[in-house]
């Protein structure tokens, strides 16, 4: 029996990106339950009586936990499925999580937080060098497995459009945005870590073929309850932002060469960008100028130093770095 009362809890989805690589900031060790598992995401309860607001409230959690101070944040989704949180089957209360999204420059995180890469936890999802073999070798199979495994028709056929949809099945394109989508098939095939963690604690049913093994086994690792669904929902939504807003400048220092700015909106995308084409566009477009120093802390020709031209905002009301990707399809 279930109990009867609800609790809000506030996560946060803390991205950064460092020498080309993303990372998630998580807590190592922390008493989000099942005991021993994965790592988790920053969270903390909602307390009205002494949070103001929501926002301030995620950024204290933050803070005391990591003891890092976030800027850019927005509200990402509110999590609340059913069983989310094992305790709510022992008479638990009911776990509502507001899930937000936070931009930052990396720094040492304090207590037991630590950067962790993104990739680790989506890896299919990292295509700057190709497509990645796991798709090809590991989960295809699976899927087409679980696909054809409905004894009913019409779910058959829905299964395998959302194959193409979602991975690019039968030559499909790939669509970098459609991240939750993926890992949201993936669990429902039973091909990730948490699918046979909650059918153990509350049969959802996941497959445990010998297909299914070998996909878990290539899929990244396991986070606490639901927090890999949080991170490809934020990984999603930062995706499309960086097609109509400027916030991969949030990620980068005051001033920084084209190329790190390239680099770091690759690795976000998960693609590679034609270079050119990318630098035609954010000189063109106006959403980078020149400081006139440049960047001589690296080997090689110095490059030049540029800085976001925050004047967009006010001239235009999609200044994004766009996406013209190369090699992804």
């Amino acid at each position: 029996m279930t109990g009867a009362t609800t609790l809000l809890v506030l996560n946060a989805v803390i991205i950064a990106v460092t020498d080309e690589v993303p990372r998630f900031l998580v807590l190592e060790h922390h008493s989000q339950p099942p005991d021993h598992d994965g790592p988790a995401l920053p969270f903390g309860p909602f307390e009205p009586d002494h949070h103001r607001t929501l926002e301030i409230a995620l950024r204290g959690w933050v803070d005391e936990q990591a003891g890092l101070p976030i800027g850019y944040v927005e509200q990402l989704y509110t999590f609340g499925d059913r069983f989310r949180d094992p305790r709510e089957l022992t008479g638990g209360p009911r776990v509502i999580s507001v899930g937000y999204l936070a931009l930052v420059r990396e720094a040492p995180p304090s207590g037991d937080a630590a950067w962790r890469y993104c990739y680790d936890f989506l890896p299919w999802e990292d295509w700057r060098h190709g497509r990645p073999a796991i798709i090809d070798q590991a989960i295809l199979p699976a899927l087409e497995h679980w696909a054809i495994g409905s004894a009913d028709a019409a779910e058959r056929t829905a299964r395998k459009e959302r194959l193409s949809i979602t991975f690019g099945a039968d030559d499909a394109t790939w669509d970098m945005e459609r991240v939750l989508e993926r890992y949201e098939v993936l669990y429902e095939a039973g091909l990730v870590a948490e699918a046979v963690r909650d059918r153990d604690s509350h049969s959802n049913g996941a497959q445990d073929t010998g297909l299914c093994r070998a996909a878990r086994a290539a899929t990244g690792l396991l986070a606490a309850l639901d927090h890999r669904r949080m991170m490809a929902t934020a990984l999603g939504r930062i995706r499309g932002k960086l097609q109509y807003r400027p916030v991969v400048f949030e990620l980068l220092p005051e001033t920084f060469t084209l190329l790190q700015l390239q680099q770091t909106a690759e690795s976000l995308a998960g693609v590679s960008l034609h270079k050119q084409n990318f630098r035609r566009l954010v000189t063109n477009n106006k959403l980078v100028e020149p400081t006139g120093k440049q960047d001589r802390t690296r080997t090689g020709r110095p490059a030049e130093l540029f800085r976001f031209r925050r004047d967009v905002l006010y001239e235009r009301p999609a200044p994004g770095v766009g996406i013209s990707a190369r090699g992804s399809g």
